[in-house]
């Protein structure tokens, strides 16, 4: 009987564990049916996620070769509003701006869109060129000079690729200030970190310049020489000999002048003004020789 009994007792205890390990693996099962079931739902979102952006994005570029700025704009724009996230929404912010600037001549809203670019995704690979894009708006565009200068500043003290043409700007939006000392100053650096520029000529021909308008005669005749002497075939050539003939005359050199601007005619872009030039300076000449 007591065999029995104890039979009985194991039995009972191995079905217990039979179903408790039943359970346990039925329980097992749902889990990972449901984490399957999860990760597919996932990954078809994120599956539609980047689609539908994607498709937004691939239409406003094939928009854009088709000349449909407008509507490209639109879908640029659509795209980063309400899909900020996505990998190509600094891109297509991007081009928003572009579409407004060079297509749609609307200058102030294209300067929005760059500065949202830096904005919202800064230390992205665009956002260096929509700086660019905002600096030469506030320059060229908007006649911002102070904020072009901050704007190309920034950019070229950030490392930024291209830092002739940004010390060339910089120097370049001073001029336009009339702020003549700085600019020099500043073409004079872009010479020292750039001896090779493909601008050297331009650059001597504006630091000539610049030191002329400060009254700095003698070092204006100086740079405008070295022009001439260096690089005859350069298109400043022309306006350097020029340049060079109104030191001389300023200085009273009447027949240097006047042998520096005879050499120029027949090439020289703006005929009448040298042609009243040398009238000018041979009116003086012979100004000169009564009173002698």
């Amino acid at each position: 009987m007591e065999i029995q009994k104890l039979q009985k007792t194991i039995l009972l205890e191995e079905k217990k564990r039979r179903n408790k390990n039943k359970g346990r693996f039925q329980l097992l099962l749902a889990l990972s049916t449901a984490m399957v079931l999860i990760s597919a739902a996932i990954a078809l979102y994120h599956w539609n996620f980047n689609r539908i952006p994607q498709r937004q994005f691939d239409r406003g570029q094939a928009l854009l070769l088709r000349g449909e700025y407008s509507r490209a704009y639109s879908k640029f724009r659509h795209l980063y509003e309400h899909h900020p996230q996505f990998r190509s929404a600094p891109q297509a912010l991007l081009l928003a701006g572009e579409i407004l600037q060079f297509n749609l001549n609307q200058d102030r809203e294209a300067l929005l869109a760059y500065l949202l670019v830096e904005r919202d995704y800064p230390g992205h690979e665009v956002e260096r060129k929509a700086q660019r894009r905002a600096a030469d708006i506030y320059k060229y565009r908007l006649g911002e000079y102070d904020r072009a200068l901050t704007s190309y500043q920034k950019l070229l003290d950030g490392g930024s690729d291209g830092g002739e043409g940004l010390q060339y700007e910089i120097a370049d939006t001073y001029f336009r200030q009339n702020n003549f000392e700085q600019a020099r100053i500043e073409f004079e650096s872009l010479l020292k970190n750039y001896p090779q520029c493909e601008r050297i000529a331009e650059v001597l021909f504006r630091i000539a310049s610049a030191s002329a308008l400060e009254g700095a005669l003698e070092e204006a005749a100086f740079v405008y020489q070295r022009v001439v002497e260096e690089y005859p075939d350069s298109p400043f050539y022309p306006e350097a000999l020029y340049g060079l003939a109104v030191v001389k005359e300023e200085r009273g050199e009447l027949q240097a002048a006047l042998t520096l601007l005879k050499e120029l005619q027949g090439s020289y872009r703006e005929a009448d003004v040298l042609e009243n030039r040398i009238k000018q300076v041979r009116k003086r000449i012979k100004k000169k020789r009564k009173a002698t």
